[in-house]
């Protein structure tokens, strides 16, 4: 039985607004965290509770994938993801997948060879396929980019970024999606010799476009913002946060972000409702508060705050779980998965609080705003409905989705789930390292 927890709702309009149109239908979720990477999920035929009872939640339906991090998107009728597998042979590969979003049946698959050199959690792929117009963009672990057709699977184009560009493999691998912008689409690739740890290419033919900064990459997905006339490319590597025209790569603005040990920055910018601020936090080097100008073209830092150490730490020091504004504070995960609430203008703490997730390194937890409430999916699989404010953190619900499967030897349990859900329509899509759910979640 659903418990009949009502969810009251609250429009995000202005949030909609003061970024760019979201590709796709409203019901899609076509890019990593979901339409304009904001983690909004628009959806107000959301279930109030989660249903009673021992064991997962019901499946619409369940498909086998392979191992890795990448979270599912969504647009149209396919559902899409990357995995890791091997051949016949052994062979190791990467796999692009799509999946039919109402039964779960392959719709298509793109295989190319891919062996992980000097990759550490080196279990497959970590960052989402984006969906534009019809096309599929994906940029596997180690460099490989494509552009396929969404429907067929039909490559377009494809690149070795490792051979064409000298990357400065992260220790964790390339880890940011692509981001489309007009004919161009960006990615973060880490070659800092040839001066492109931001690339662009064509969208039509994958030729470079652009390319920015001889920095070593972050594991951040770069984001399009939209202030009066202006789009602005929001790109933060392992060195700065920057400004940029994404049609040219030229830099309005740019702020220094030094690593404190070495650039371990995930998580992307949290964005203001007011589409003012933006909120950074690295597990090491902790919180910056970046403030835009109207027009977007010249930003300044408001405060950084950092503590003593990965235990010891003031404001937030994030590690994988993304930071968010609701209202008019921020919130999010600190280092050992303490979620805590800032004010704002101080980035002072209001309060912790360790119910989502157990304490642990790195303990992560996924947040998605819907209305006036926040659902999450921890990394032990278990989706959560919750409200936060100033008062502090109350849970409504929680069930479990999915188990997770990744190794990871610092749990009690020996296994955590760190893949990004998608919300999409009424429906949740989660993957682990052996499936790929979908579940109802709507009245």
């Amino acid at each position: 039985m659903i418990k009949r927890k009502r969810l009251r709702t609250i429009s995000t309009v202005l949030v909609a607004f003061v970024f760019l149109p979201l590709s796709g239908f409203a019901s899609d979720w076509p890019e990593f965290r979901g339409p304009g990477g904001l983690g909004i999920w628009n959806e107000p035929d959301a279930v109030p509770g989660l249903p009673d009872g021992e064991g997962l939640l019901p499946r619409v339906w369940s498909a086998p994938v392979g191992a890795g991090y990448s979270g599912p998107t969504v647009a149209g009728d396919g559902v899409y993801v990357l995995d890791r597998g091997a051949t016949g042979s052994n062979e190791e590969v990467e796999r692009i997948v799509c999946l039919d979003r109402a039964t779960g049946d392959v719709k298509w698959i793109h295989t190319y060879a891919c062996r992980y050199i000097d990759i550490q959690y080196a279990y497959g792929p970590r960052s989402s396929v984006t969906m534009r117009d019809g096309k599929a963009y994906a940029l596997g672990a180690m460099g490989h980019l494509h552009c396929l057709d969404a429907s067929t699977g039909k490559v377009h184009w494809a690149k070795d970024l490792g051979s064409g560009y000298a990357i400065d493999m992260p220790i964790w691998g390339l880890a940011a999606s692509p981001v489309v912008a007009g004919d161009a689409v960006i990615v973060q690739a880490g070659a800092k010799e040839d001066g492109a740890c931001i690339l662009a290419f064509d969208i039509a033919t994958g030729e470079e476009k652009w390319r920015a900064f001889a920095d070593k990459a972050s594991y951040t997905t770069p984001m399009l913002l939209n202030r009066e006339d202006n789009t602005i490319l929001v790109a933060w590597t392992g060195e700065r946060i920057a400004g940029m025209d994404p049609a040219t790569g030229a830099v309005h603005w740019e702020i220094a972000t030094p690593p404190n040990r070495m650039p371990i920055n995930v998580p992307g910018p949290a964005v203001s409702e007011d589409g003012r601020h933006l909120f950074l936090a690295v597990f090491y080097d902790g919180s910056r508060l970046i403030e835009l100008s109207d027009d977007g073209l010249q930003a300044k830092q408001l405060w950084h705050r950092q503590g003593i150490n990965e235990r010891t730490t003031d404001a937030l020091h994030c590690m994988i779980s993304p930071p968010f504004f609701f209202g008019d504070h921020i919130y999010g995960f600190d280092s050992y998965g303490q979620m805590r609430c800032l004010e704002p203008t101080t980035g002072d703490r209001i309060w912790e609080n360790q119910e989502a997730v157990p304490y642990g390194r790195w303990g992560t937890v996924f947040s998605v705003r819907n209305g006036d409430h926040i659902w999450m999916l921890n990394e032990r699989g278990e989706l959560i409905i919750a409200t936060v404010s100033p008062e502090g953190y109350s849970e409504v619900d929680r069930a479990k989705l999915i188990e997770p499967t990744t190794e990871l030897r610092q749990r009690p349990e020996g296994t955590v789930l760190w893949s990004h859900p998608a919300f999409a329509g009424t429906r949740v899509y989660a993957r682990n390292d052996r499936e790929l759910v979908c579940v109802e979640l709507g009245e």
